[in-house]
């Protein structure tokens, strides 16, 4: 059984079509992130894609203590808060500490989970205390079967409102690879399932103080995953990512949207029309 999240009148579901948890990395100034946003909405109202505002307030877990983070929870906040209201979506952010989750679900109407924070049991809790929607996403180190634990710790805390996130596993040094027989191992816990296409291609420390990145592989890696049946992609943007200040080389050119998701739409919905066919 495929659980189906409400979110307003967006329906996520691995049975459903494809959402799109959309945006930038990091928020770098207000200007650049209504920029964004504009452009998504605009794209996603062409093309019939239910959209979801996505950005980071704070990168935590950067490679250098000289790298760019971000405008923090209060300045972040307030520009999420505007582009919830001025275009009218939904908006999901990050949180890396427990005393951060009461005052990001102010705004947020999903909070998410970082891959390498996600057996933390203390950030779990606070965030399932909130009730509210939640992307988790899987550690490059984990397993997609152990994805259950986290689940479970969750719905212990009395919180099942609960997306996955594949988003790449190591492989070696300064390499990530996406498995995709992990997609129907964590298809089979029942939640939604998102593609975070762009950080799946990165290649961890892979420059002297930063990540490298793949960004010419996104529509093959994107094309993989939607053929999984999934409920949708996790997509990051920038109008000049070479100018990026957070993963650069993973974001997909922003003047590209709209061709990348016709592409991914059409493909989502021959996929979906298909019988399930059982193998075991």
């Amino acid at each position: 059984m495929q659980k189906c999240l409400q979110l307003g009148n967006i329906s996520i579901s691995n049975t459903r079509p494809m959402v799109l948890a959309g945006g930038m990395n990091v928020l770098e100034s207000e200007e650049l992130a209504l920029q964004v946003a504009e452009t998504f909405q605009d794209v996603c109202a062409q093309l019939g894609i239910p959209w979801i505002f996505k950005a980071s307030f704070d990168k935590a877990n950067r490679s250098s203590i000289k790298s760019y983070r971000g405008p923090g929870l209060e300045k972040g906040l307030q520009i999420l808060s505007r582009i919830k209201q001025q275009f009218s979506v939904p908006v999901l952010t990050d949180i890396h500490e427990p005393a951060q989750a009461a005052a990001a679900t102010e705004v947020a109407d999903i909070i998410q989970l970082p891959a390498f924070l996600s057996r933390q049991t203390d950030l779990v809790m606070a965030m399932a205390k909130t009730g509210a929607m939640i992307n988790i996403k899987k550690a490059q180190f984990l397993s997609p079967r152990e994805m259950g634990h986290i689940l479970h710790k969750f719905e212990e805390a009395g919180n099942d409102r609960l997306m996955l996130c594949e988003r790449g596993s190591c492989f070696g040094y300064n390499n990530l690879v996406v498995d995709m027989l992990g997609f129907p191992i964590m298809k089979s816990f029942g939640y939604p399932l998102l593609f975070d296409v762009t950080h799946a291609l990165q290649m961890p420390g892979g420059r002297s103080d930063s990540a490298d990145g793949r960004r010419q592989h996104v529509l093959a890696l994107a094309k993989a995953g939607i053929s999984q049946g999934i409920a949708g992609l996790f997509l990051e943007a920038h109008p000049d990512p070479d100018k990026a200040l957070c993963d650069g080389p993973c974001a997909l050119p922003l003047h590209q949207l709209k061709p990348f998701l016709e592409q991914l739409k059409a493909l989502d919905e021959v996929v979906k029309a298909q019988p399930t066919l059982d193998f075991s």
